[in-house]
């Protein structure tokens, strides 16, 4: 089955679904030859036909034109069809010109076009054995314009089976646009085979349809394979461009260079791409304001720049541009759209300020400050409250004293000049000032270029004389007076003067501020006379210096105030001074212990410093030696046979100029490891005087006096079988030992243990005594049997005393009551001595009242 097209139509479907096949010969290799392109039977408008290549012909040339009004050729030399063509004849040819308006070249290259038809080959005579074909499907390529006006039905082609032959065969087709959307679109005649469109299509919606053609006999039988029928739907200019923003907005700086982007318009058509109908071309089609024209686009990509040094903003800071954009690469048929571009110009620091005028004056009274006085204008025409427009201003020359102060004034923009300095009429009634302005942005480098300094103008400040007062100046003066002069010593003293007179003359003088109150002051001359003894040491001067304060009044009453600073000269009036006065050695750790000495006069009187021993008596320097180590101190040290005690050493110091002062140390040689151990040793023997040793050993008489009648109680009590009520009261002993908590009531007789964990009670018989001789001594009390004291050990001796009572010999492990510690009853010594010692002392105060 084959499908073929219409055999008498104008509009033959032919013509429109062969695609357009170029060939271009052209002849060796030399320009301008004639060219040949083959082409269909018929041509739709607007149609490429194929392409020449200009450049070698003729490179220059501006004017391009066909002598054949059916063709037009673009300036990349691509020919197409203005209209609808049919060729009639097998050949047709037409002449393309080309000219150069500035050399008046002129060339024409000839295009000769060839219809090509299809020669059908007759079948070999000499094949005598006739062979039936294969059946096959051929799709012939099918089109349809978009938009067509008809008539409708409008005939497509007519596909045909060769099983037609044969057999009646009946035809059908489905797929988009037949039994899909869009429906109803095609139908096929069942007899014929003839395809047909109902109504216009365009092709941004649908550009092709995908058809299966069937053929099939009366009974169902498929006669062919499904024929694949694509119908394209060919494109026509019916889509304008369209910019994708109706409003562009952009900035440039004013001072861009040459060909700066401004920015880039852009345009779609949704016509068919890579075709004449979505070729566009950009243009600008006004720009306001008009003159001078300042930018260009691109005609191809849309991209706008800047092709004018003219760009200022102060002549105009926005610029409209009305842009167009043309399919059909900008021919005269092509469809058009206009877009708005709105283009800001930023700015720049390009202009300089200025001062309104070149000189300014101003005036200001003396001794006044902090006050304006002169505003300084200026003009610069960048934009208003921006970093080009704010002005910096700055003092060139004239305020080397820092007299004066410029700023800026944030609102007005205008320099502000102020005195913060105090002006003096006597010493410059008028200063010239140079001032300068330029802005917070820097210039541009063509403006800085332009105007290499900045602006410049001269301002003269007149000063104004005033009556003041008197004038203390310099405000500290200084004297200098020896320590330990003579009450009433005279001294130069403070002067102020007038200022207008130069002279102190008329002036009265006042004291305000003297701290030891050692001066007085003359009211007419302002000499200074010593009131007091001055004493250098007496005060602490602040570097070096001793201040009073002093008041001058003129006889209108104006004053000042000014400073004297007396520098009080050094005497040698004050001996160094040994720091130490208790001294310990430990012996042997220490070999020696070091002394040192200040003076509180000045370095002229004070160190190196002399050590000596000589007051001391032969035996001290037969002990201890002195050995100096540097300007303030030295080493005392003692002989290896030096006895442990305390000794006083007489050492003798004497500075520099021969002021010399002896201080006797106490210096305690000791067997210690470190010193503070023979401090507390020697704080405890001097607080036992033989007083205190004649009332410990009365308290141990009475102690033993107390026990020898405790004892002798205790046998009647021990016969009644019952303790008096009470015993714990006459006898309780309070201790401080860690034992694991037994509570222990002792009697003259014995010991009543009392254990919290078994509740066993023991009492045992008689109690011995120690006496105390240097150490820790314990008592130890048994009941019965064998009793044991044992006294620990003082200053080397042991003492035990062993008593035997009852009729039975009897263990530390045998007491009533179960079984005891061994070392039942123990106490300290110390104990007993906070028990008497306050007994003791009443007895010896009661001895001396005695």
């Amino acid at each position: 089955m084959a499908a073929v097209g219409p055999r008498s139509s104008p509009h033959g479907a032919l013509s429109r679904q062969l695609l357009l096949t170029l060939l271009v010969f052209s002849f060796a290799c030399e320009a301008c030859k004639n060219v040949i392109f083959n082409i269909p039977s018929k041509l739709e408008a607007d149609k490429m036909i194929g392409r020449v290549n200009l450049k070698e012909c003729l490179k220059s040339a501006d004017i391009i034109q066909s002598s054949d009004s059916d063709f037009r050729v673009l300036e990349d030399g691509s020919v197409f069809t203005a209209r609808v063509v049919v060729f009639s004849d097998e050949k047709r040819s037409f002449t393309i010109l080309l000219s150069d308006t500035k050399t008046q070249a002129q060339k024409d290259i000839t295009v000769l076009l060839k219809h090509q038809r299809k020669v059908l080959r007759k079948r070999q005579t000499k094949e005598t054995i006739l062979r039936r074909a294969k059946r096959r499907w051929a799709p012939i390529p099918c089109s349809m314009m978009e938009n067509s006006l008809g008539p409708f039905p409008l005939f497509l082609q007519q596909v045909q089976s060769d099983a037609a032959q044969n057999y009646t065969i009946f035809y059908s087709i489905s797929g988009p646009g037949v039994d899909q959307e869009p429906l109803n679109l095609f139908y096929i005649e069942k007899n014929t085979g003839n395809l047909y469109c109902t109504r216009p299509v365009d092709r941004e919606e649908y550009d092709v349809f995908d058809l299966i053609g069937y053929a099939s006999t009366a009974d169902g039988y498929s006669a062919d394979l499904p024929l694949p029928l694509p119908i394209r739907v060919e494109d026509e200019n019916d889509n304008y461009p369209v910019f994708t923003e109706s409003i562009y907005n952009f900035e440039i700086p004013e001072s861009s260079k040459l060909g700066t982007t401004v920015g880039v318009v852009c345009a779609t058509d949704r016509d068919e791409p890579d075709t004449m109908h979505t070729l566009l071309r950009y243009s600008i089609l006004e720009q306001t304001p008009r003159s001078p024209g300042l930018f260009s686009v691109h005609p191809r990509k849309g991209v706008i720049t800047l092709t004018s040094h003219s760009l200022d903003r102060e002549t105009a800071h926005t610029y409209t541009l009305l842009m167009e954009v043309q399919d059909m690469d900008g021919q005269f048929f092509g469809l058009k759209a206009t877009s708005t571009c709105l283009i800001t110009v930023r700015d720049s620091n390009d202009n300089v300020p200025t001062f309104r005028h070149n000189a300014y004056e101003a005036s200001v009274e003396e001794n006044t400050f902090n006050v304006e006085i002169l505003r300084l204008l200026i003009e610069d025409k960048d934009l208003i409250n921006t970093e080009n427009w704010r002005a910096n201003f700055t003092i060139l020359k004239g305020n080397e004293k820092g007299h004066f102060k410029i700023s800026t004034d944030k609102e007005t923009n205008e320099g502000v000049l102020c005195v913060i300095k105090p002006l003096n009429y006597e010493e410059n009634r008028q200063v010239i000032l140079e001032v300068g302005v330029n802005n917070e942005a820097p210039l541009t480098r063509d403006t800085a270029i332009r105007s290499a300094t900045m602006s410049r103008a001269v301002v003269t400040v007149h000063v104004k004389d005033q009556d003041e007062g008197p004038e203390c100046n310099p405000p500290t003066q200084d004297i200098q007076i020896k320590e330990n002069s003579e009450v009433g010593s005279k001294i130069n003293g403070y002067k102020a003067y007038d200022p207008e007179t130069k002279s102190s003359k008329g002036l009265r003088y006042k004291k305000l501020h003297d701290p030891q109150g050692w001066i007085n002051i003359d009211e007419i001359s302002g000499s200074v006379t010593t009131s007091k003894t001055l004493d250098r040491e007496a005060v602490t001067p602040q570097n070096g210096l001793y201040y009073i304060t002093v008041l001058a009044i003129d006889q209108g009453g104006r004053s000042c105030t000014g400073t004297l600073a007396v520098n009080l000269e050094d005497a040698n009036d004050n001996p160094p001074e040994i720091l130490q006065n208790y001294l310990t050695v430990c012996k042997p750790k220490m070999t020696y212990t070091e002394i040192s000495a200040v003076d509180l006069d000045e370095a002229v009187n004070g160190p190196p410093f002399s050590f000596s021993m000589a007051n001391a008596s032969p035996e001290i320097r037969r002990i201890w030696t002195l050995k100096q180590v540097n300007d303030t101190a030295a080493h005392l040290s003692y002989q290896n046979n030096a006895y442990f005690q305390e000794y006083d050493v007489p050492v003798t110091v004497e500075d520099r100029a021969g002021q010399s002062a002896t201080k006797t140390l106490r210096v305690n040689l000791c067997d210690c490891v470190h010193p503070s151990q023979c401090k507390a040793a020697s704080r405890s023997g001097v607080v036992l005087g033989g007083g205190a040793i004649l009332a410990i050993l009365l308290g141990v008489a009475l102690l033993s006096c107390v026990l020898l009648t405790l004892v002798c109680g205790a046998v009647g009590i021990r016969k009644e079988k019952h303790f008096p009520e009470d015993l714990t009261q006459q006898n309780l002993i309070i201790s401080n030992t860690e034992a694991p908590a037994y509570d222990r009531v002792c009697s003259a007789n014995g010991c009543m243990t009392h254990s919290v964990n078994n509740s066993s009670q023991g009492f045992c018989g008689t109690m011995g005594s120690g006496v105390k001789t240097g150490g820790q001594e314990t008592i130890e009390m048994v009941k019965g049997g064998q009793q044991t004291l044992e006294s620990c050990r003082g200053a080397g001796h042991q003492h035990t005393l062993e008593s035997c009572k009852g009729g039975g010999h009897h263990t530390l492990d045998s007491c009533r009551g179960g079984q005891v510690d061994a070392d039942n009853c123990r106490y300290t010594y110390s104990e007993w001595h906070s028990f008497t010692q306050p007994r003791l002392g009443e007895e010896s105060i009661r001895g001396h009242t005695d």
